[in-house]
């Protein structure tokens, strides 16, 4: 059996999912008739605090229609150099929005330093992009960031009159972290971005919540942007599914991150974390290039590199965890 690291986002459906995915009643979402699209975005708005919620395919289109949505075209957002909005979605605020991100350095715990948040938002003058928008990311490189930091990020946005919007692709791993309701660490914001085939193990698709004005601009961005499914429900069920089940379950994984990183630095590796259900480790420069090869024979899938990110979630057990050890164990000998 392959023990994948790469990411929480190869997760494959249990057989209660599955079940549930078979069983889903259907109709055309784009016409708001699916029962399972309509069940599900109402149970995660009440789950999280939020007037609606919105389904898309993935977490990059919802990002993207969630930036849309806050910022016209010539706007400005302010967003972290390590955000996936801004370093992993290929550039689609710029591409497909005309929307000026304004990068910024993320310091070592995740954060944005708000007084350089606050230096960055351009004055009202022609001559500027007008900023608009503060995006943040929950976890980020597995980070969970805390609430205090959050309502001063958010007092901040508003202040200066800028809107603000909740990357939260694992905020579920967040809140099981840092042991606080996601709905509070979602409180305050004015759209929140929810992945359900990460760490909750569904097959695709991302809820963007939101006010209803909000979510009413995002349903036309996500048309614009090819993201309206018709009989969405068989995935919708998965998503409902993950939501009832799986979101206790994440601490199992934080755990074998917390196994995973002890027994990597106990092999005398460089080890960063472990951040929720991340672990990063600098493996010696001269094993790079067999790590790959060394480690697909054995079974456990990484993304070699300089600095290896190994992520663990619901198809990666103790004795996956182990395996992966003692792979690594042969590759510093």
């Amino acid at each position: 059996m392959i023990v994948d690291l790469r990411s929480d986002t190869v997760t494959r459906p249990s057989a209660g999912m599955r079940r549930a995915m078979a069983d889903a009643e259907l109709g055309d979402d784009v016409y708001g008739d699916d029962p399972s699209v309509n069940r599900l975005q109402a149970r995660a708005a009440e789950m999280l605090g939020f007037e609606q919620a919105l389904y898309f395919p993935s977490g990059t289109q919802s990002n993207l229609a969630a930036l849309m949505s806050h910022c016209d075209r010539g706007d400005e957002y302010l967003v972290g150099q390590e955000a996936h909005t801004y370093r992993f979605e290929a550039g689609g605020g710029a591409v497909l929005g005309s929307i000026q991100p304004q990068p910024l350095a993320n310091r070592a715990d995740g954060t944005l330093d708000l007084a350089e948040v606050e230096a960055a938002i351009k004055p009202d003058d022609l001559h500027f992009a007008r900023t608009r928008l503060l995006a943040l990311e929950n976890t980020i490189g597995g980070k969970a960031i805390a609430r205090s930091y959050l309502e001063n990020a958010l007092e901040l946005a508003k202040r200066k009159g800028l809107s603000t919007h909740l990357d939260g692709a694992r905020i579920f791993n967040a809140s099981v972290g840092l042991q606080i309701s996601a709905k509070d660490l979602c409180d305050g914001f004015d759209s929140v971005s929810v992945c359900l085939s990460k760490g909750l193990g569904a097959p695709a698709g991302t809820l963007l919540l939101g006010g209803k004005d909000l979510i009413a601009r995002a349903r036309r961005a996500r048309k614009i942007l090819g993201g309206a499914m018709r009989q969405a429900g068989v995935l919708a069920a998965a998503g409902l599914y993950a939501l009832e089940n799986n979101i206790e379950r994440l601490a199992v994984d934080h755990a074998n991150a917390e196994r995973l990183a002890q027994g990597l630095r106990e092999s005398g590796y460089e080890v960063e974390g472990p951040y929720t259900n991340m672990v990063f480790v600098r493996p010696a420069p001269e094993k790079i290039p067999a790590l790959k090869s060394q480690f697909e024979k054995k079974k456990i899938l990484v993304i070699p590199g300089a600095r290896l990110r190994l992520v663990t979630h619901l198809d990666v057990d103790a004795a996956g965890v182990e395996r992966a050890l003692d792979a690594f164990r042969s590759l510093a000998a």
